[in-house]
């Protein structure tokens, strides 16, 4: 496709001028704008065929009027990050590892964001007294394992920034593995740098990448290069994918968006069941419906190709898996991909 525009969109006049938005929806968008943020990136902007009314990219980027509408069981913080936030920017759900959120800005913004009523332009990043506190929680928190940094998006920090970061968080003998989420080789794949990509190598210490992706056409071959930089420097990548109404919610799609991740030495991570956020109940689907995908994809595409369907329980409970099951109550039947059942004599010896 070709570029619409060779700058950041972040307010509903520019969608208008790129072409991505109609006149007539202004006065709406602009409330929806003035509500959540919004940012396009030249390189999303170059995703989205304009002309497509249901345009997958487009659907999970540029602004809805129906976001204005907020359901009962829509919540503010949908998977309690605030029950779980023991000093301010640390969120501690399981034992062995710990959120660390950095930033609250993105390159892009994401329509279905769970976090959508904490991030955006000026919410800024962790102060230096708060940073400062949170290094000194997991310093003396000796089960922390693992340091998940997260925002927003981490990696909107200038390499130099980062490289200090992570230098103070691998000083903590206790802490081995670093995993870094992302949208920005999707959104700004330019900005994963040489300089940037040893940043995220920490001697004696294991990184990885979680590249947040919905969509097979996300992509694209300079997202493929980006991530290719990552996983030539030794750097593992995984995937996470949020179940979307009217973007991914059928097996064609799910089956080629997972099929082209293993192809770029991706492992499909998490497929998560949309949360419930404000404003967002546009994207979701149910359960029964997640379910059936993951049958659909059950034995049809490689094992290397299905990641984990999984809900974050609201209130701060954390992830549980919701697949489909294949075993009857009794252990005594079990179901293959085709949907035949065949006895399995399941008891002790």
């Amino acid at each position: 496709m070709t570029a619409i525009t060779e700058k950041i969109l972040r307010n509903a006049t520019e969608l208008v001028e790129a072409g991505l938005a109609e006149r007539g929806r202004l006065a709406t968008l602009e409330q929806v704008a003035s509500r959540y943020a919004v940012a396009i990136t030249p390189a999303i902007a170059d995703l989205i065929d304009p002309s497509d009314p249901d345009d997958p990219v487009a659907r999970q980027f540029v602004p809805d009027t129906r976001e204005l509408a907020r359901h009962e069981d829509e919540r503010a913080d949908p998977i309690g990050d605030g029950a779980c936030s023991p000093v301010e920017g640390i969120v501690h759900r399981y034992p062995d590892r710990v959120l660390l959120k950095l930033v609250n800005a993105c390159a892009v913004y994401c329509r279905f964001c769970f976090r959508r009523e904490m991030v955006g332009p000026g919410r800024g990043a962790l102060s230096a007294k708060a940073f400062a506190a949170a290094l000194a929680y997991i310093r003396a928190t000796p089960q922390i394992w693992e340091v998940i940094l997260t925002g927003g998006d981490p990696l909107v920090l200038a390499p130099r920034r980062l490289t200090a970061v992570l230098a103070e968080l691998a000083a903590i003998d206790h802490v081995k593995i670093f995993r870094v989420h992302t949208r920005m080789p999707v959104a700004a794949p330019e900005r994963i740098s040489p300089a940037l990509v040893r940043a995220l190598r920490l001697p004696g210490k294991a990184s990885y990448v979680v590249l947040h992706v919905n969509h097979p056409r996300e992509l694209s071959a300079k997202t493929r290069a980006a991530c290719a930089r990552l996983v030539d420097a030794g750097i593992p990548m995984l995937s996470q994918t949020v179940l979307l109404r009217g973007v991914n919610d059928d097996a064609a799609t799910m089956s080629a968006l997972f099929r082209a991740l293993v192809e770029c030495r991706i492992k499909p991570y998490y497929l998560h069941h949309a949360d419930l956020a404000p404003g967002t109940a546009h994207f979701r689907t149910s359960i029964a419906d997640g379910q059936a995908l993951m049958r659909a994809l059950h034995g049809r595409v490689s094992g290397l190709c299905q990641p984990a369907y999984v809900l974050d329980i609201p209130g701060g409970f954390g992830k549980s898996p919701i697949g489909p099951n294949y075993l009857s109550d009794d252990g005594a039947t079990i179901e293959d991909f085709n949907g035949r059942r065949h006895c399995y004599p399941n008891s002790s010896p």
